[in-house]
């Protein structure tokens, strides 16, 4: 299955406020219902393993509404591993406040900083956090804008970047379109099956980091998650159990 480069209705601001938020509840309930928070929260957990560290602070680029951080944030908490999260999106419209209480992601949310900026010219200095996490981000970006990404998140981490997208496959684009009933928003569903369409395939991702990594990224870990997720986890320095890209 080829991969398809196509624009999302979301990200082209044209849909409706009514629109975009049932949109991001229907988005909501994918991540938590199909592997989008637990994959990001068994990479966080990894890397907690790995370094014997409980606590982290991390960068969710291109967060929305926050969810996916917030709620694992939530879960970790539960194994005495603490995470202080700030939230970067290209629009301040897009981050938690701008929204009317209780969409996406309930009551009692924590309260974590939001940041307007740009994902390929992350406004932080170098190391300002341990982890850099996205969600759902990695496909929409070219081979090159990826690449340009991957090295920002590596330049504005300490410990570890991590990656949280789809994986491409004829069988994960009929569970698509399979999906609409689910659907509340009829953009929702098509952003969902152009999403299956341009995201990546694991051989891709380790393909693009072979040329972007520097002796001081050397290790990368891929993992394939529930329905067809799957988390890359690019090391800072080298660590024991990791794979070379």
């Amino acid at each position: 299955m080829q991969r398809v480069d196509a624009p999302e209705i979301l990200d082209s601001d044209a849909c409706s406020p009514a629109d975009v938020e049932i949109s991001m509840r229907d988005l909501g309930r994918i991540n938590r219902w199909f592997g989008g928070v637990t994959t990001t929260q068994k990479m966080v957990e990894r890397v907690a393993t790995a370094l014997g560290v409980q606590h982290f602070s991390l960068l969710e680029v291109a967060a929305g509404s926050g969810e996916v951080p917030e709620t694992v944030q939530r879960k970790l908490a539960r194994r005495r591993i603490t995470l202080d999260v700030t939230l970067l999106d290209r629009a301040r419209s897009h981050l938690p406040g701008n929204h009317p209480a209780g969409n996406c992601g309930g009551e009692n949310r924590p309260a974590n900083h939001g940041v307007v900026g740009d994902a390929l010219a992350l406004p932080f200095d170098d190391g300002a956090f341990d982890l850099v996490n996205c969600s759902l981000f990695a496909h929409h970006l070219d081979a090159p804008q990826l690449a340009q990404f991957v090295r920002e998140g590596l330049r504005v981490s300490r410990r570890a970047l991590l990656i949280n997208d789809l994986i491409r496959h004829p069988l994960h684009l009929a569970l698509a379109f399979a999906g609409f009933p689910l659907m509340r928003s009829r953009v929702a569903w098509l952003d969902g099956l152009t999403s299956v369409r341009r995201a990546y395939v694991p051989d891709e991702i380790r393909s693009m980091l072979v040329s972007v990594l520097s002796a001081e990224a050397a290790r990368v870990e891929i993992s394939r998650n529930y329905l067809f997720r799957m988390g890359v986890i690019v090391w800072k320095s080298p660590v024991e159990g990791a794979r070379t890209a």
